[in-house]
């Protein structure tokens, strides 16, 4: 067989696995690309092909790493406590929080330092890890064996006939996603003991390969905390419990739980800015992509209403320098969630003049002519907040003359705690992502290939303007909506089975079709009109044009 090994043609022989065609004792390759597939290093090569190994530096290899070290750390905690359960979720700092129940006690010091070494040895042996195939009542039948109901209740909802399930010296399980060769990969991470559990970090894409820094963030991690009792309370952690619920018939009841909730959030803040009213004069919402700004923005406006303040609504888009003046990107475009694409001195002009009691001409920003104008002069009133909404919302860069605490910084995001089963979580960002792109589709005439293909550079932008300044926030408003993913499959289903197997964007797609088959469908003509998600689906009583 002839194959192109990262450009270089080689003549290789049946049986051959992508891991043999090179030297790789420094592990710096972990995946590779075949004919534009994702394959695991053990692939065995079946015809002439092109291959692309992959680094740390793709997002589909920390998925990989992240997996297998989550599986290495599940085998640690089976080896050391036979009895006990280990629960992975996302957590701060782009990390993943892991605690161990059935101990007969709390989890103690001495039980994170007996797991860490119990981590290291694995790695060091570098046991091989290999991938075996069952029939679905095979599979049931082993978890039931080791007490894995919440694995054996996931299994209910797979199509296949098969289930793929990884074998390491004798543990088996499966992370729902490719696995490294070997243990002896896992050669960068970091726990931390963070009660009431440990922290696992882990190499980033977006950091170039390399472990970010921790941040404790204290505000981001109490929204997280309340994200998993809410979670706990509706019974909607995990998909077979949604799914449960969509089965009984209780759907409707789940959507208006979900709904309430939201509900309560917002009454919340309203009742937060009411007693602080004197003092507030800059309410700022920012957040990552698609968590529902807009509709939130709106809501805001209607509760605040609802106790007798009057919010000036301004957009922090219609401040956007002509796009000349913005700074250049990497690949040397114009870097629109750039700080410095905004005006940053006219908008501080705008907002001191207005709290000083001026009149004000604001401006008006024309994405397509690249032209501003300018409104009538307006005034406010002395407890008559301004209400803004963008990115930099949180950026102390943001209105300077404003003394901090005159603002009131909201931070919005879908903070979904629940997961597949209790060792693979549920990614924050594919939420979004799968948000963003059905309301793509839906509303700007983007396709799906095009939302794929920019997602990565959306995230660049998130990590380097909004996640740094999350904690400066003074209210976290959790945008999940636990039934949410139930309705977007509909949706978001179709589009991604349009994409090519020889589309860039093709790996992608075929993750997230995998995951969402996953989950029952609910119908949408139950969900209310100021819902959020009407924001990517449609039928919203708020104008949903959201350019972030």
């Amino acid at each position: 067989m002839k194959v192109k090994l990262n450009g270089e043609l080689k003549e290789v022989s049946s049986g051959t696995r992508i891991c043999e065609l090179f030297d790789n004792k420094d592990h710096k390759y972990m995946a590779a690309k075949v004919n534009n597939r994702l394959r695991e290093l053990n692939y065995i090569i079946p015809a002439d092909c092109d291959i692309e190994l992959l680094d740390l530096t793709n997002s589909s290899v920390t998925r990989i790493f992240q997996a297998t070290l989550r599986y290495v750390t599940a085998m640690a905690v089976k080896n050391i406590y036979p009895k006990a359960r280990v629960h992975f979720n996302y957590s701060v700092s782009r990390s993943i929080f892991a605690t161990v129940s059935g101990l007969g006690h709390a989890f103690l010091e001495k039980n994170f330092r007996e797991i860490k070494q119990e981590i290291e040895r694995i790695i060091h042996e570098d046991y091989p890890i290999t991938r075996h195939s069952l029939t679905v009542a095979e599979a049931e039948e082993y978890y039931k064996s080791i007490g894995a109901m919440d694995k054996v209740k996931i299994l209910k909802y797979r199509k296949e006939k098969t289930v793929h399930v990884y074998e390491c010296n004798d543990y088996k399980n499966y992370m729902f996603g490719y696995m490294l060769p070997s243990t002896g990969y896992l050669t960068s991470y970091r726990l931390r003991l963070y009660a009431p559990g440990f922290v696992i970090q882990y190499p980033r894409s977006e950091c170039k390969g390399e472990i970010p820094e921790f941040h404790d963030e204290q505000v981001f991690r109490s929204a997280l905390k309340e994200a998993n009792i809410w979670a706990n309370t509706a019974k909607s952690e995990s998909i077979p419990q949604m799914n449960e619920i969509i089965e009984s018939g209780k759907a409707l009841e789940f959507i208006n739980i979900c709904e309430a909730r939201h509900n309560r959030q917002l009454s919340q803040l309203g009742h937060k800015i009411q007693e602080n009213i004197d003092q507030i004069r800059l309410i700022c919402v920012a957040g990552p992509s698609s968590s529902g700004k807009t509709t939130f923005t709106n809501r805001v406006r209607i509760e605040l209403k609802s106790r007798g303040i009057e919010p000036l609504m301004i957009s922090m888009d219609n401040f956007y320098n002509p796009v000349e003046m913005a700074p250049k990107d990497e690949e040397g475009n114009p870097d629109l969630e750039h700080i410095e694409a905004l005006d940053l001195e006219l908008f501080d002009d705008v907002i001191f003049r207005l709290i000083q009691g001026e009149e004000v001409e604001l401006p008006t920003y024309d994405f397509l002519t690249r032209k501003r104008t300018f409104s009538k002069p307006i005034k406010i009133g002395h407890r008559q907040p301004i209400l803004i909404e963008g990115i930099h919302g949180l950026n102390d860069r943001i209105a300077p003359s404003i003394p901090d605490d005159q603002k009131f910084k909201i931070y919005i995001a879908p903070l979904g705690q629940y997961k597949i089963d209790d060792h693979n979580p549920i990614s924050i960002s594919d939420i979004r992502l799968i948000r963003r792109m059905v309301r793509d589709h839906q509303f700007r005439g983007t396709g799906c290939e095009k939302t794929l293909s920019t997602w990565a550079s959306v995230r660049n932008g998130e990590f380097r303007w909004i996640y740094p300044y999350q904690n400066n926030a003074d209210f976290v408003f959790n945008s999940e909506l636990s039934y949410e993913l139930c309705v977007l499959k509909s949706y978001a289903v179709p589009l991604l089975e349009e994409v090519r197997s020889d589309s860039p964007n093709f790996i992608t797609a075929n993750r997230l079709l995998k995951f969402l088959k996953y989950f029952e469908v609910i119908t949408d003509k139950w969900i209310p009109c100021n819902s959020l998600i009407r924001e990517f689906i449609g039928g919203s009583i708020f104008y949903t044009e959201d350019t972030k």
